[in-house]
């Protein structure tokens, strides 16, 4: 049987992964590697066609790894939230703005202000790098190119463009773009005019499984594949994740530990869609399916800032030697609590100014505190998220464990002891680009369901169980973790404010 081919088209590389459905498994992966541009502070940009290249050398290198072009169907996962302007011939006429650019940090608050029900029709508020604020930004401080747009599109959109000829986007990337009505399925009018942008720059919209055209022949060539392979829509990096570890129906969840961290809970509800203005509520793949969404910006990056704090980041084995001093250390750090808010945070707070913090610092503390500290204060920051999305999907049965700081055997006990729940460990690699393939065999025929081929494919392992005494003393500072961030705002504000003014 032909293979299927997965392209993620993440914020620092692409990758592409071959996935053999007859062994039901990846048979190859390769990334490859592309800039982002800051020409002023706050800004993060990225050249649309750098992904393509990018997709054009991680497939021949996979193909050219195994012998293997024939494919069944191509599909993608993509970075979320990014803007790409395209003109009447489908040409960028400016960079990718990407999710992590923050100039529209002043345009968010007046949409919110223009439409008081924002979140209740987007299933999120709008947050600087969101195609709704970067547009508004545009449509105040470029609106010369505002008007040239024919097209707004997201970052892995642009490759499929270049695939098939089609300006398309899908379901699930439209609902990251703070302007999709997510319980309607449909653009939301109501917010893109009260935001004075023109509706008719948003492209059509497919569902995630939909084939979205054929491989052209000069596409083909640049790939070394067959003209009219099965193109299909993909999905946004979130879901294709939550694919990847079988998360395609209610009753489950996942905590994600990588750079950033993520709570990710499959929602169907009972009746109205409920939202809640600390989260996101975005549209799943499976239609009639969304998916609660918390975010915590710092969460293997604080143990990444703490690893060349002390020097170590010339050491290859460092993240296992932070972690062996932390395992020395009790519960608790021996007093000492911290707030992962490095880069600000999402979940809860939806606070750009908010800032890392120690507190309760003592001449007896050491090294092996602070690891400890800090990856303490990211799982208390991960509850946080999840109890809040368990409080809009209901319960779940199991917590799927997964990124490179659940690799950790102590992270990964020590966030089953905080959250008090049994975690199990996703056994799958690259679930991004596993879940763009699985939506290309659904798409393209190959499974008769999402159902099938996360039942024929996903794997996990043994449960951790937490610990009753830890689960009952990590409540007691748990609750002392929620307090610290009101009684520290204003002062962290002050001092992000103080750090960004130039000086006299």
């Amino acid at each position: 049987m032909a293979a299927l081919l997965g392209i993620d088209i993440g914020t620092s590389s692409v990758k592409a992964l071959l996935f053999d459905t007859v062994q039901a498994r990846p048979v190859a992966a390769h990334g490859v590697e592309y800039p982002i541009y800051t020409p002023v502070p706050g800004w993060a940009e990225q050249d649309p066609d750098d992904y393509w290249r990018a997709a054009i050398a991680a497939v021949r290198h996979v193909t050219a790894q195994t012998g293997i072009t024939d494919i069944a169907a191509i599909s993608f996962s993509g970075q979320m939230h990014g803007t790409i302007l395209l003109d009447a011939d489908n040409r960028p006429l400016h960079r990718a703005i990407i999710w992590a650019d923050t100039r529209s940090g002043t345009e968010v608050g007046p949409l919110v202000a223009n439409f008081p029900a924002y979140a209740s029709v987007a299933g999120t508020l709008p947050a600087p790098g969101f195609m709704i604020g970067t547009l508004s930004w545009l449509a105040r401080h470029e609106p010369e190119l505002l008007r040239r747009t024919a097209r707004v599109i997201l970052p892995k959109d642009y490759v499929r463009l270049m695939m098939t000829g089609s300006a398309v986007t899908e379901v699930s990337d439209a609902a990251g773009s703070g302007t999709f009505a997510v319980a309607r399925g449909e653009w939301a009018a109501e917010i893109i005019a009260s935001a004075g942008l023109p509706l008719d720059i948003f492209p059509p919209v497919l569902q995630s499984t939909d084939v979205a055209g054929t491989l052209l022949p000069a596409a083909a060539e640049a790939l070394g594949l067959s003209a009219g392979i099965p193109v299909i829509a993909g999905c946004s990096d979130q879901p294709a994740h939550g694919i990847g570890n079988g998360l395609i129906a209610p009753g489950a969840a996942s905590v994600s530990v990588g750079t950033g961290g993520q709570v990710f809970v499959p929602l169907q509800p009972q009746g109205a869609l409920r939202t809640d203005e600390r989260l996101h509520v975005f549209n799943h793949v499976v239609p009639g399916m969304w998916y609660v969404l918390g975010a915590t910006l710092s969460a293997g990056l604080s143990l990444r800032w703490l690893r060349n704090l002390v020097g170590l980041q010339d050491t290859p084995d460092a993240y296992e030697r932070l972690s062996t001093e932390a395992a020395t250390v009790a519960a608790g750090a021996e007093g000492l609590i911290f707030l992962p808010y490095l880069t600000g945070e999402r979940t809860p707070h939806m606070d750009a100014l908010a800032r890392g913090t120690f507190v309760g610092l003592s001449l007896h503390h050491t090294r092996a505190h602070l690891a400890r500290a800090v990856m303490e204060g990211v799982c208390f920051a991960m509850r946080q998220a999840l109890e809040i999305s368990l409080a809009l999907s209901g319960p779940v049965d199991v917590v799927i464990a997964s990124g490179g700081g659940m690799e950790s055997a102590l992270w990964r006990q020590m966030m089953a002891d905080v959250t008090g729940l049994p975690l199990q460990k996703s056994l799958m690699a690259e679930q991004a680009c596993t879940g763009a393939a699985l939506l290309a065999g659904v798409g393209a025929g190959v499974y008769d369901s999402l159902a099938t081929a996360c039942q024929e494919t996903v794997q996990r392992g043994t449960l951790t169980e937490p610990d009753a005494a830890r689960h009952a003393f990590y409540d007691e500072q748990h609750a002392q973790f929620l307090a610290l961030y009101p009684l520290l705002r204003e002062q962290m504000h002050t001092l992000a404010k103080r750090a960004a003014a130039k000086p006299s």
